[in-house]
C-alpha cells in the first residue's frame, strides 16, 4: 500500500461549509483524483450522527446541533481540538472501513506513545482512551469507496460541553485533553506529530496543498 497525499491545513473553519466540501470532493472524485487529508479546528458545534439519538443532547443551550451523514453518536468540536478528515480512495488503497479506524487510533496512540504517554483502543467503542478517559473520537463515512468526516483529538480545548452531551452515546463518559498529559501542547504542536503518525500508519507520502497547487 503506498501512495501520495496532498495535506490541507484550514486553519479554524465551521463545521458545515467544510462538511459540505467534504460531500462534494467526495461525489465529484474520480479514480485518478488525488487523496486529500484536512487538518483543521472547528468553531464550537455539537454534531450528531446519522443514526445518532437526540436525547443524547442534554442541553445545547448556544451550541448549534448539526445532525450529519458520518457514524456514532454525538460529539462537541471547538478551538483546541485537532480535526483530521482523510478523505481517501479506500478502494486504491485497499483499505476496508476497521482498517482506517484502526489506523486512525493508532497514530493517536503512536504519538501520545512518543511522549510516554499510555493509551488504548476499545472494541467496544471507537477512540483513543487514556486511563479510561476519552482522548480522541473517530466518526466515517464511506461513499463510492472514499471516506470523509475523521477524527478529533482533544488538545487544549475547554471540556465543559462534553458535560452537556453523552458523549458518543455514553452516559458521563470522562474526557480529557493532551495539554492535561503533556504541559504546553497545543494544537499548532501536535498537528505535525499526528501528520507524520497518520502518514506511516496509513503507509502514504504527502505534499503540501499549496505546494502541489501552485
Amino acid at each position: 500500500m503506498n501512495g501520495s497525499a496532498l495535506l490541507c491545513d484550514l486553519g479554524r473553519v465551521d463545521f458545515e461549509p467544510t462538511w459540505r466540501r467534504m460531500q462534494a470532493f467526495t461525489e465529484q472524485r474520480g479514480p485518478e483524483t488525488r487523496d486529500e487529508i484536512w487538518f483543521l479546528e472547528h468553531a464550537p458545534v455539537f454534531t450528531l450522527g446519522l443514526n445518532g439519538d437526540p436525547a443524547h443532547v442534554l442541553a445545547a443551550g448556544d451550541i448549534p446541533v448539526i445532525k450529519t451523514d458520518r457514524g456514532g453518536q454525538v460529539t462537541y468540536h471547538g478551538p483546541g481540538q485537532l480535526v483530521v478528515y482523510p478523505l481517501l480512495d479506500l478502494r486504491r488503497l485497499g483499505l476496508g472501513i476497521r482498517s482506517l479506524v484502526t489506523a486512525l487510533e493508532h497514530s493517536v496512540i503512536a504519538m501520545l506513545a512518543s511522549w510516554d504517554i499510555e493509551a488504548c483502543a476499545r472494541a467496544d467503542a471507537p477512540g483513543v482512551y487514556v486511563e479510561g478517559a476519552k482522548v480522541a473520537s473517530i466518526g466515517l463515512r464511506v461513499r463510492r469507496g472514499a471516506s470523509y468526516h475523521g477524527v478529533a483529538i482533544n488538545v487544549d480545548l475547554d471540556l465543559a460541553p462534553f458535560s452537556r452531551i453523552n458523549p458518543c452515546g455514553y452516559e458521563a463518559l470522562p474526557m480529557t485533553r493532551i495539554c492535561d498529559l503533556r504541559k504546553g501542547a497545543s494544537v499548532a504542536s501536535v498537528l505535525p506529530a499526528y501528520r507524520s503518525a497518520l502518514l506511516a500508519r496509513l503507509g502514504l507520502t504527502g505534499e503540501p496543498a499549496d505546494s502541489a497547487r501552485n
